[in-house]
């Protein structure tokens, strides 16, 4: 896994995130870990898998808000421009914006998109749904890089944002 890339982009958003950053810069590692697990990448696409992760949950600090996979999109697609790499941005893009997806994604980029899917609900379920990934594995993930209150914040916002918005309980959640 390509640590220094994370940790590069993450670095920009250090202040933007604040006290929350060592949680999420350790959920995007566990994530991307589990990701890597799930098949065989070339190097252009474990680069992909990085990038996506780095910003997939970005906007709740951006935007201080649970609805957040829509305003995450923007900043990804900011990188690959400044970076020349235009040509992943759809499928960036949807790898973003189809994580939270209850049903298995089908449509371009597919497996890749589904596979970026299926880590983050094993790290977002704390390993309840492993999609094949064996406990082992995911158990020395999360002692790798340990939640530092990730799931806790996550749960405080969401218990917040539920007080303000009873009838959209789940925003980032698409069917």
């Amino acid at each position: 896994m390509d640590i220094q890339l994370i940790d590069e982009i993450l670095s920009d958003w250090k202040d933007v995130i604040g006290d929350d950053y060592n949680g999420y810069r350790n959920h995007v590692c566990r994530m991307v870990t589990f990701c890597l697990s799930l098949g065989e990448y070339s190097e252009e696409d474990h680069q992909k898998i990085c990038i996506a992760a780095a910003f997939h949950d970005i906007g709740i600090w951006i935007e201080n808000t649970v609805d957040y996979v829509e305003p995450s999109i923007p900043p990804a697609m900011g990188y690959l421009k400044q970076n020349k790499l235009n040509d992943w941005c759809e499928e960036i893009e949807l790898m973003i914006s189809e994580h939270h997806k209850i049903r298995a994604y089908r449509g371009p980029y597919e497996e890749l998109v589904e596979r970026f899917r299926k880590a983050d609900l094993v790290d977002f379920s704390l390993g309840m749904f492993k999609h094949s990934l064996p406990s082992s594995l995911i158990r020395e993930v999360k002692a790798k890089y340990p939640n530092c209150g990730f799931h806790k914040g996550l749960v405080h916002k969401l218990a917040n944002w539920i007080v303000q918005h009873p009838l959209n309980p789940a925003p980032m959640i698409k069917w």
